[in-house]
């Protein structure tokens, strides 16, 4: 009877989908801590918007009522996460694509 060897495999390394909203999150990062500083004891929702390249931060509960019942799920879960931590909540809006993405960043 003859055995047959197993080949050895190298481990793939698993490759994360881009992220360009992410990215962006990222090159506005000292941006929004800059404006987050200015309300921090509210805990605002920051927003930056792509085509307008503005930052906003607005209290959470006016920007969660605007979201669908499901976003605001979501939200709430993310925002007490990221308070807990000593995190913000940034939303990444970008009109041309209809995409709003939210990311927990930390607060240096």
């Amino acid at each position: 009877m003859r055995r047959l060897k197993a080949k050895k495999r190298k481990p793939r390394k698993q490759k994360l989908p881009d992220d360009p909203y992410l990215a962006i999150a990222w090159a506005q990062h000292e941006n929004v801590l800059y404006l987050h500083q200015q309300f921090a004891e509210k805990w605002p929702v920051m927003l930056f918007d792509i085509q307008e390249q503005r930052i906003y931060a607005y209290p959470y509960g006016p920007f969660a009522g605007e979201l669908s019942e499901r976003s605001q799920e979501m939200l709430a879960s993310q925002y007490v996460d990221a308070c807990k931590c000593g995190e913000l909540v940034l939303f990444i809006r970008d009109n041309v694509k209809r995409k709003l993405k939210s990311y927990s960043m930390p607060i240096r």
